[in-house]
C-alpha cells in the first residue's frame, strides 16, 4: 500500500474520532490556547508589563512557596514584584521567562500544569542570575485563562530544564 495512502487513512481516522496529532481536539484546542496563554505571561514579563501580566491572574488568585514553606494571595505578591516589572520596562534590568512542562491535564475550562520555569535576569551591573524552578499551576478558563493557584515548588536544576519540552509544539 502507498505510504502517502496510509498517511491519509491515518489523519483521516483520527479527524474521524475527533483527534488531532494523537490528541483529542478539545486537548489539542486547550493546549493552543495555553501555550498562548503562557506566551503571554512571558510576554509580560520579558517587556515590564506589570499590568498585563496582572491581567492574567484571578483576582482570587493564590500563590504557594515551597521554599518559603508559605501561601498567600496572588495579589500580594504582584505588589512585591511590581519593582522588578517596573525596572524590565524602563531598561534598568533585563527579564526573560520560559516555560516548560511534564504533565498538562485538564478540559476546555480547566487547567493542571506541571513542569518548571527559567527566570532569567541581567541585573544593572551585568551579572545574570538563572533561577530554574519546578512549578504546578491551576488555571480556570472564564473567558480568558487566569491562574488561580501558582505553586512553585522547589529549586530545579538545568539538568532537569533540559529533559523537559518546551511549551511551543
Amino acid at each position: 500500500m502507498n505510504k502517502g495512502y496510509v498517511l491519509f487513512l491515518t489523519l483521516t481516522a483520527m479527524l474521524l474520532s475527533g483527534c488531532s496529532n494523537g490528541l483529542p481536539l478539545e486537548s489539542s484546542t486547550r493546549l493552543t490556547e495555553l501555550d498562548a496563554y503562557w506566551a503571554e505571561v512571558a510576554r509580560c514579563v520579558n517587556e515590564g508589563d506589570y499590568q498585563g501580566y496582572k491581567a492574567t491572574c484571578h483576582k482570587d488568585g493564590v500563590i504557594v512557596s515551597g521554599s518559603s514553606n508559605k501561601a498567600y494571595p496572588l495579589s500580594k505578591a504582584l505588589k512585591k514584584w511590581e519593582q522588578d516589572f517596573t525596572d524590565a520596562q524602563s531598561g534598568k534590568t533585563q527579564c526573560n521567562v520560559e516555560f516548560r512542562f511534564s504533565r498538562r491535564l485538564g478540559d476546555e475550562t480547566t487547567a493542571h500544569e506541571t513542569g518548571m520555569f527559567l527566570y532569567t535576569k541581567v541585573n544593572p551591573d551585568g551579572t545574570i542570575t538563572k533561577d530554574y524552578i519546578h512549578l504546578e499551576a491551576l488555571l480556570l478558563k472564564r473567558g480568558n485563562w487566569k491562574i488561580m493557584m501558582e505553586y512553585q515548588k522547589s529549586k530545579g536544576t538545568k539538568e532537569q530544564w533540559d529533559t523537559l519540552k518546551s511549551s511551543k509544539r
